[in-house]
């Protein structure tokens, strides 16, 4: 039995949907960042946690695409086999996702309500959402079928169908329609539904 720290409106929400997935047992502790509970897993605060049983103990792991590379990696589910140009290919796609549209949107959180409010600088929104559109676009010439990479689903939808869903809170732009339609298609699965329900 996995254990899942974090609430759902964060990046665990991901970590709960490919659980659901894989059709894995867990508990999940609704504890919020920066908590008491949360700090003594993880001592930077941030969810989600994976509490996971070993031989020797329970072990924590930290950072939402560590541990849905775990899961996928151990399981065999929603993932190419290590060393496979599939699977490189999926890595490098994973990687285009954290690095132009997570790490966008992570920033203009930080100076929307995360900053100290002296070290924030809201002007610099205007310029993400302008490169989250840019980056998005690009990313719907890659789409290869229902999912990112054809006609298995990976961890990089995962990732992906939540940065899209953050993106449209955020009010950043979700223009090219197959952006929506994959979005649409993303949040109508069982899965996804359960783990956010």
């Amino acid at each position: 039995m996995y254990i899942v720290i974090g609430t759902r409106p964060t990046r665990t929400l991901r970590v709960l949907w490919a659980l659901e997935e894989m059709g894995l047992p867990y508990e999940n502790r609704s504890d919020p960042p920066r908590s008491a509970a949360v700090r003594q897993q993880n001592p930077s605060g941030k969810v989600p946690v994976l509490i996971c049983p070993t031989d020797t103990g329970p072990v924590a792991l930290t950072d939402s695409t560590a541990i849905l590379t775990f899961l996928s990696d151990r399981h065999g589910q929603l993932t190419n086999p290590a060393g496979s140009i599939a699977r490189a290919q999926q890595d490098s796609l994973t990687q285009v996702i954290l690095d132009e549209c997570d790490a966008l949107l992570w920033t203009a959180a930080r100076h929307s309500f995360i900053l100290p409010a002296e070290h924030r600088l809201p002007a610099i929104k205007d310029s993400l959402r302008w490169e989250f559109g840019q980056n998005l676009a690009r990313l719907a010439d890659r789409l290869q079928g229902p999912f990112l990479m054809g006609a298995q689903m990976t961890i990089a939808d995962i990732i992906f169908a939540h940065c899209l869903s953050w993106a449209v809170a955020a009010k950043f732009p979700v223009d090219p329609p197959a952006m929506r339609h994959y979005h649409d298609r993303m949040r109508a699965r069982p899965a996804y539904l359960r783990a956010s329900a």
